[in-house]
């Protein structure tokens, strides 16, 4: 049985229309014109105990919404929707204490007193036992390398500590689900590499399903290898991250060092140091094999287009 199952999910919402004016403004008082807007529809898949998902679209495609509702914050408008075999929006404590959520723009933690004060309030809101609190958190902070924060003040604590905090919060009670939405928003590169790696680490130990949504394609890449794309509510890719180039894109590029005679192919990007071709994914091989034989060249690497310019394809329709 899958952990999560979602079949003909939809999203829809009753908005409020009139034009500009003062006198506009006086008819609606009388009578409100309203029209639908469907956030999400016919949106249907699966997810497995221990994945871990990308939840992927452009702003306003539904991503959101589908998680809301994932997470009992919303009720669907219709279709069915069910998470370890409840579902969401009846908030049943039981599966409330099988989630959690981590975000990017807001915080669960007191800005005036130490984390630990707050992990502790946690543990009482969540009924945790006392010993299996301690034993959680003393993997999570050395997995983190984090215990000289936990007697900090939230305020004077950085970003990245403060995201490390957020994490401990969010896995305390030992959830099965973790929702992720833009768990590295404004992190250095640094501090993006470790909460990544931490997040894998625990995932691997503890078979926690992850679903992240994120514009960070450094995020998706590093932690999931499968991708969930929706655009207008609507799903419209569901597959391996991997195949997501060899589907869509029927190039590659290869990059040589130093520039040197085109042999096949279209120039991408040329410097005085260095050439990009880009080269049907069939002809790659041979092409290549072509460069290497010229005595001069001192590097040759082949490589799918960047993920970013994947994905904006398959949202857009344009040529990469």
């Amino acid at each position: 049985m899958p952990l999560i199952a979602v079949h003909q999910l939809k999203k829809a919402y009753l908005v409020p229309e009139r034009e500009a004016g003062l006198l506009a403004s006086l008819g609606a008082l009388g009578k409100r014109r309203t029209r639908t807007i469907t956030a999400v529809s016919d949106l249907t898949f699966e997810i497995a105990a221990g994945e871990m998902v990308a939840l992927l679209g452009p702003n306003g495609a539904g991503k959101t919404t589908t998680l809301k509702m994932l997470s009992g914050l919303l009720q669907p408008t219709a279709g069915e929707i069910t998470v370890a075999g409840y579902r969401p929006y009846e908030r049943n404590h039981a599966y409330l204490r099988q989630i959690s959520m981590v975000l990017g723009n807001k915080t669960q933690m007191r800005w005036d007193i130490p984390p630990l004060d707050t992990f502790s309030v946690l543990r009482k809101i969540y009924g945790v036992p006392l010993a299996q609190f301690q034993e959680t958190l003393d993997e999570l902070v050395d997995l983190l390398v984090m215990e000289s924060l936990l007697h900090k003040p939230v305020r004077n604590l950085s970003l990245g500590e403060r995201m490390k905090c957020e994490l401990v919060a969010a896995l305390l009670h030992r959830p099965r689900l973790l929702f992720l939405d833009e768990p590295t928003l404004g992190l250095d590169v640094t501090m993006q590499r470790r909460l990544r790696s931490s997040l894998t680490t625990y995932n691997q130990r503890h078979n926690v399903t992850v679903i992240l949504t994120s514009h960070y394609m450094a995020d998706v890449v590093a932690l999931c290898k499968r991708v969930i794309l929706i655009n207008d509510g609507r799903l419209v890719y569901d597959r391996l991250l991997s195949d997501l180039a060899e589907r869509l894109v029927p190039y590659k590029l290869i990059r040589v060092i130093p520039p040197l005679e085109i042999i096949g192919g279209t120039v991408v990007e040329q410097t005085n140091e260095a050439l990009t071709l880009r080269v049907h994914r069939h002809d790659a091989p041979h092409i290549a094999a072509q460069l290497l034989q010229n005595t001069a060249l001192a590097d040759l690497s082949i490589q799918d287009p960047p993920i970013e310019v994947v994905i904006d394809q398959l949202f857009t329709g344009g040529i990469v």
